[in-house]
C-alpha cells in the first residue's frame, strides 16, 4: 500500500496565530514542534496499517529559508520519506507511480470561513475565493482535485472542526476526519493537548487506511475550469500570457483544461 500525506500547519492543534506558522516569527519554533508530531503521529498509524510506502511532503509555506520546510529534520518518524522544499502542489511523483491513498494533516479552512483557525486559500494576501467547475473549493479541495485525476482516494483529514466538515461536505463521510480543535474566532480555539492530538491522528490513520472504506477519488466533469478571484486587480498582471489562461474580470481568473492537473498546471506552473 502506497500512501501520500499532504502537510500544513495551520490545523495544527495548538497552532492558532500567524507568529506560530511564518518562518522566524517569534513562536514560530513551537508551531514547528507541534506540526511535526502530528505528522509523526500520522507516519505510526500509515506503519501500523500495512502501509508499504509513506511519502510526505511537507505544504507548508512559511517563507524565506523555511518555505515548505517546516518540519524538523532531526525529529521525523522512521519509515517514512520526506519531501521538503517542494513548490505547494506540485509534487505529483506518487500519484503518477500509482498511490492507494492520501492523507491530510494539519489541514485548514478556505477563505471566508467564519468558524475558521487561520482560514485563507493558498495565499493570505493574494487570493480570496477559488472554484472548480463553480464547486467553492479550498485547499484540500485542490489537492483532492489533483490526487482524483490520478484516481487517489483522500481518505483522511485532520485540522480544526470547521476543515473537517469542509472536507466531509466535498468528499462524503466516508473520508475520516480527526478534528484536533474548534475555533473561538479566527485567532482562537478550543484545542485538545498535543499528546491527545496526535494519539488521536494515530488511531484514526489506522483505522482509515486498515477498514479499506474509502470514498471514490474526487473528480469533476471534462472540461475542467478552474477559476480564482483575487485580492485586488493588480494581482492579475501575474497570470498575463499564460496559455489557457484568461482574465475573466478586474480579479478573475480562469484556466480550462481537459483535466484539473491540467488546468492547475497552466495556472500554477511553478516546478521544483
Amino acid at each position: 500500500m502506497r500512501v501520500m500525506i499532504w502537510c500544513d500547519m495551520e490545523g495544527v492543534a495548538g497552532v492558532t496565530v500567524w507568529a506560530q506558522v511564518d518562518g522566524g516569527a517569534a513562536l514560530y519554533e513551537e508551531g514547528r514542534r507541534l506540526y511535526t508530531q502530528e505528522i509523526n503521529a500520522a507516519v505510526r498509524g500509515c506503519k501500523r496499517a500495512g502501509a508499504d510506502e509513506i511519502v510526505v511532503v511537507d505544504g507548508h509555506g512559511a517563507g524565506g529559508a523555511w518555505q515548505f520546510k517546516s518540519l524538523i529534520p532531526a525529529d521525523l518518524e522512521s519509515g517514512a520519506e520526506y519531501v521538503l522544499g517542494y513548490p505547494w502542489a506540485r509534487y505529483i511523483e506518487p500519484l503518477q507511480q500509482g498511490c492507494d491513498a492520501v492523507l491530510f494533516v494539519g489541514a485548514h479552512a478556505m477563505a471566508g470561513t467564519s468558524d475558521g483557525i487561520l482560514c485563507h486559500t493558498v495565499s493570505n494576501q493574494a487570493w480570496y475565493n477559488a472554484r472548480i467547475n463553480g464547486t467553492l473549493v479550498g485547499e484540500s479541495g485542490i489537492i483532492s482535485a489533483i490526487c482524483g485525476d490520478f484516481e487517489a482516494p483522500v481518505v483522511f483529514a485532520s485540522g480544526d472542526a470547521a476543515t473537517c466538515r469542509e472536507v466531509n461536505e466535498l468528499i462524503g463521510d466516508k473520508c475520516v476526519t480527526a478534528a484536533v480543535k474548534t475555533a473561538l474566532g479566527r485567532y482562537s480555539a478550543r484545542h485538545l493537548p498535543a499528546v491527545d492530538a496526535c494519539a488521536m491522528i494515530e488511531g484514526r490513520v489506522y483505522s482509515a487506511l486498515a477498514n479499506h472504506n474509502w470514498p471514490a477519488p474526487l473528480k469533476f466533469t471534462n472540461p475542467v475550469t478552474f477559476e480564482v478571484e483575487l485580492a485586488t486587480p493588480d494581482r492579475a498582471n501575474d497570470f498575463r500570457g499564460r496559455n489557457g489562461v484568461t482574465i475573466a474580470g478586474p480579479r478573475l481568473i480562469r484556466s480550462t483544461a481537459d483535466s484539473f492537473w491540467h488546468a492547475w498546471d497552466q495556472f500554477w506552473p511553478y516546478g521544483g
